[in-house]
């Protein structure tokens, strides 16, 4: 079962929020190309959760006709809950910093 929320993208997603949040001086290039890298990440990371609910879906379709595995389909939809739980927060986070920036004073 493949899911791109594994911890190899999570460590990818906190290593680029680390190179963000620790004050390193950029150039006007490495600052481009630094948010092209995390939007793409970001598409990756979106794609892995909608990935992830239709094979929760197809899990759940197999066990209805009788051909699936209960377990099997528990620990998918569970995966397809945590994706769309961390896709909520991620959103969440997002929508209080664009509110944030909206406020400040010009």
């Amino acid at each position: 079962m493949s899911n791109s929320l594994n911890p190899m993208n999570m460590s990818a997603i906190l290593q680029a929020y680390q190179n963000t949040d620790s004050g390193k001086s950029a150039t006007a290039a490495d600052a481009s190309t630094g948010g092209d890298a995390f939007s793409s990440l970001l598409g990756r990371a979106l794609d892995g959760a909608i990935a992830t609910g239709k094979q929760a879906d197809a899990q759940a379709a197999q066990a209805i006709g009788g051909h699936g595995d209960l377990t099997q389909v528990v620990t998918a939809v569970s995966q397809a809950e945590l994706a769309l739980q961390t896709t909520v927060a991620v959103r969440d986070r997002v929508l209080q910093a664009y509110q944030d920036i909206i406020k400040m004073p010009i």
